[in-house]
């Protein structure tokens, strides 16, 4: 069977430039494109020998939708596609999973060494990869339900209002949020969300700085 690969992307015309870099990595490839990632985890569901993965579509969260993909499909590897280009945001992405992070601004030529690593079962990044983050390794301990509460914590939601979004308890809320205080060895429902902050790429840009 064909390899199935899986193009997440809100742009059209950036979705056939990697288009065409799939098709020199796996020329016999079956290439399903998807503009949202909603669209691309209906995709994967199906099945997928890879997903490449925009972090800057409308329904994906930064960094949150690498952890969720790899939560839920370890088996199919993930290559960030952003037009962030930053030390600190190749590092979070290696850490959290990502197979490759290619940018925006690579040359078809680069994007196509990217996918053949990755076709070959290795990893792929620019040069300039920053050091690995102790806040993300704590980050990346919490489970689904555990970030899904502290997204509302960092939305501003209190306990009863998570409890109703996401339809338990308010006694399983607060027993969530201990683990998350624990886990992130944070005190405050502030600093847990200072701390999750860091799955935010464009946060992750301006904390590098100039250079």
């Amino acid at each position: 069977m064909p390899s199935r690969i899986v193009i997440a992307d809100d742009h059209p015309l950036f979705r056939t430039a990697l288009g065409h870099a799939v098709g020199a990595a796996w020329p016999d490839a079956e290439k399903i494109e998807a503009s949202s990632a909603a669209e691309a985890r209906a995709a994967v569901e199906v099945g997928a020998d890879c997903l490449l993965l925009d972090l800057h579509m409308e329904d994906s969260h930064g960094l949150s939708a690498l952890m969720d993909f790899r939560q839920d499909f370890p088996a199919v590897p993930v290559v960030i596609v952003s037009a962030s280009e930053t030390p600190h945001v190749y590092s979070a992405a290696a850490q959290l999973g990502a197979s490759a992070f290619i940018p925006k601004s690579a040359s078809l030529d680069n994007m196509r060494e990217a996918l053949v690593a990755v076709r070959d079962g290795d990893s792929w990044f620019p040069e300039g990869e920053g050091e690995v983050d102790e806040d993300l390794a704590r980050i990346a301990s919490l489970t689904p339900a555990q970030r899904r509460i502290l997204d509302q914590m960092r939305a501003g939601l209190l306990n009863k209002q998570i409890a109703y979004e996401l339809d338990i308890s308010e006694a399983t809320v607060k027993a969530h949020i201990t683990a998350i205080f624990r886990k992130l060895n944070v005190i405050s429902r502030t600093q847990a969300a200072m701390l999750s902050a860091k799955l935010d790429v464009d946060q992750l840009d301006a904390n590098a700085g100039p250079g």
